[in-house]
Formats: C-alpha cells, structure tokens, sequence
C-alpha cells in the first residue's frame, strides 16, 4: 500500500550548504508523525519542503502518489496540503468567525473572499470548528485579541476549515503554557486518525503526548525512527540530541 506521504531520498541545498540531505520518510493516512531533532537538523527545511516553501535540489517527495516537487505552493495546498508556521499567519484585524469564513470559503478569488456569508448553512460548520479548538466564547472577539494559544488554535482550525488532509505543524506550543500546551496535545489527538499530521517540536513532554511515531533528524538525515519508548533508549539519538535524560526529562 503507498503511504499517504512518501519522502525519498530528499536534498535542499543554500548556498553549498545541504540543509536536507538525502532525507527517506514514509507517512501513513491518519497518522500522528513528530519530527525532532538539534537545532539545524533540517525539521523546519523538511516542512519547507513538504508544502512546495522550498524546491528540492533532489529526490522524490509524493503525497497520495502524487509528485509535489512538480508543483507550486499553491497547487500544493490547494491538493490537501496545510501548513502552520512558528509564526501564527490570521487576520488580526478580523474576528475568529470571519477568519474562519475566509478559510472556509470554497470559492477562489477576492470577490469571494470579500462577499463571506454569515448567517449561511456553513456557519454551523464554523461554529463546530470553534468549538472544537476551544473558540466559541471568542467568536466575535477580534484575533488581535486573542491569547498566543489561542491565536495558535485558531491557525490549526483555519487549515481544518481548508480541508487539510495533511497538517504540518511547526513547534505549535512554542511561548505556551503548560495549560496550553496540554490542550494542543488533546487537540492534536482528536485530529489524527481523521487527518495526517506531522509535527516539529522541542517539547519532549508533548511529543511523548502526542507521537505514535518519531522520526529523529540529525545533520540533514534521519537518524533514528520509532515508538518513544524505542527513541528515547536508542544510543545514537541519547548521544545527538536527548542526553541522558531521554524524553522524559528533556
């Protein structure tokens, strides 16, 4: 069976400098991937890559069988494929709700856009999309507003509103608190199984939350790949990256 999401032998390069390195991942449907590693073992890169951000210098990477090294960033997403940067990207100056008819919008275009409905049948759509991620008392509240996690969930329900199949998430508790951070992780699992996720992050308390698999990153390469318990006993990964301590304690 082809894996929902096929990396192989995947290069980037800047300037000589080979950011990604003949880098192999296989992703199946519905699966909770975490992707780790130092800082500079090419996690963020292979997100790039991933989402069309970064045209790969070599290599195959194939979602649902098909090539996205082909294709621009637009066509990517547009195929199934969302992406939420370290950096929340939502309309400050709107409200949640019209952030997330913006999203929801099937129709492409400006005038679209522009024309949202609020009182259409999709509203009950957005309406389950808030709660879901805990927005409902903030419907009406400008984004602006919005605590960092809140800003971050509300990133995470605008790809659920452009029905990502694929949902790549860069350090999505990074600046959180522990409440929080405890919350993306229930978020996060309620989502796998319905959508493909992967996951950069630092937090090991949450990856341990949240990983079915975790793919170690190291130098461009994968390292190491397994369950936590398999990850945080492996030699080569205490050695690069966790220490002594393992997930738990880092």
């Amino acid at each position: 069976m082809t894996a929902h999401l096929e990396l192989s032998d995947v290069s980037a390069s800047f300037n000589g400098f080979k950011a990604v390195n003949g880098l192999s991942l296989k992703v199946e449907k519905g699966e909770l991937r975490c992707l780790i590693g130092p800082n500079g073992a090419g996690k963020t890169t292979a997100l790039d890559l991933i989402c069309g951000k970064t045209v790969p210098s070599g290599g195959s990477i194939r979602f649902k069988g098909i090539e996205l090294g082909r294709h621009d960033d637009y066509q990517i997403a547009r195929s199934g494929v969302g992406r939420k940067f370290q950096v929340p990207s939502v309309f400050r100056q709107l409200t949640v709700r019209e952030n997330l008819e913006v999203a929801y919008c099937k129709r492409n275009g400006v005038l679209a856009n522009l024309l949202r409905w609020a009182h259409s049948a999709d509203s009950d759509g957005l309406d389950k999309l808030a709660e879901f991620v805990g927005l409902s008392d903030q419907l009406n509240v400008p984004a602006a507003h919005l605590s960092h996690g809140q800003t971050q969930w509300l990133e995470i329900a605008l790809l659920l509103a452009q029905d990502a199949e694929l949902i790549l998430l860069d350090e999505p508790t990074a600046g959180m608190t522990v409440q929080e951070t405890q919350k993306t992780a229930d978020i996060c699992n309620r989502l796998k199984g319905k959508h493909t996720i992967i996951v950069v992050e630092h937090d090991m308390g949450f990856v341990k939350a949240i990983g079915d698999i975790i793919s170690v990153m190291h130098q461009g390469k994968l390292l190491a790949e397994g369950p936590v318990a398999e990850i945080e006993n492996n030699p080569k990964v205490k050695q690069v990256y966790l220490g002594s301590v393992g997930i738990s304690g880092a």
